[in-house]
């Protein structure tokens, strides 16, 4: 595939914040940025999140949203700005995205890879230049790993709620031959997931639509589901724990990670007070994946 050409000057914005401010600040810079990455300082305790748009574009938005992460944590972290060359930026992106072979059964490789797919795995392709949850990212990873500690189930319903690039449904639709429906809030993410099941040729078993979550009838008429993907954050995760459980059905499984080990027990304790149990914790560095189970005749 030639690589891709943009027709605008990309920058990078960057702010350097503690763990607890973390989430608010990764929320704030993906209403701008269509890619972002997290890098931690271990000596300073501190995290770096970086993502990187078209100068210029959505600043009302980034600026509202950077404020409201300085008032909801306490923190204003004054963004750096850069121009990033966009071809430069592409080939950077490319040279730190080798294949992610992750867990026992998949693999993620870039479309700029050549030679033969890893043997024994089920590989799926993603255009490192629109790379964000490619893989790499400890959230994904974790959510893939407990995916296939569930899979034996066969579940038959099955939603990825936050779909982002897709990474989530279009594993669970290669692993189990299923019919997936994933979800975003965000139309940019929904195209992206869109074309990379047409790249893994998967465009027949996973439906893509954007849907503000539980409150779309999009969602909640096609449930109640047996698996659900939620990759997400951990305050929305809290907020949403009584529409999952709702909409779990009796003997299904939730996945949810998009948070930090120390974030796991509140996000926990939200879904424990729904019925919903603790079946495993999988930790992939600093971050985690819950797999939390709705027991046969619970309430919901």
């Amino acid at each position: 595939m030639p690589p891709r050409r943009y027709a605008t000057a990309l920058e990078t914005i960057s702010v350097t914040v503690p763990p607890d401010a973390l989430e608010a600040y990764e929320s704030a810079l993906a209403e701008a940025c269509g890619t972002i990455g997290f890098f931690h300082d271990e000596e300073a305790g501190l995290w770096t999140v970086e993502g990187v748009k078209d100068q210029g574009a959505r600043e009302p938005e980034l600026t509202a949203a950077l404020a409201l992460a300085a008032l909801v944590t306490g923190i204003e972290a004054i963004p750096v700005r850069r121009p990033t060359e966009a071809e430069g930026w592409l080939e950077r992106t490319r040279e730190a995205f080798p294949e992610q072979r992750v867990g026992k059964r998949f693999a993620i490789r870039g479309t700029h890879l050549s030679g033969p797919a890893t043997p024994g795995r089920f590989t799926i392709r993603l255009d490192a230049g629109v790379a964000f949850g490619s893989g790499e990212h400890g959230s994904t990873r974790g959510c893939l790993r407990a995916f296939e500690r569930v899979a034996g189930r066969r579940p038959a319903r099955i939603l990825d709620l936050g779909t982002g690039s897709g990474i989530l449904a279009m594993a669970a639709a290669m692993l189990l031959h299923r019919q997936v429906r994933g979800t975003d809030i965000d139309p940019w993410s929904v195209r992206t997931a869109a074309a990379n099941a047409r790249l893994n040729r998967l465009g027949s078993r996973v439906r893509f639509i954007r849907a503000d979550g539980w409150c779309s009838p999009a969602v909640t008429l096609c449930g109640p589901y047996d698996l659900v993907f939620a990759n997400i954050l951990a305050r929305p995760l809290c907020r949403m724990a009584r529409y999952l459980a709702r909409n779990l059905a009796p003997g299904g499984t939730a996945i949810l990670a998009g948070l930090l080990v120390s974030q796991a027990r509140w996000v926990l304790a939200a879904h424990r007070r729904q019925g919903l149990v603790l079946e495993r914790l999988v930790t992939e560095g600093q971050w985690c994946a819950l797999v939390l189970r709705r027991r046969a005749g619970g309430r919901a």
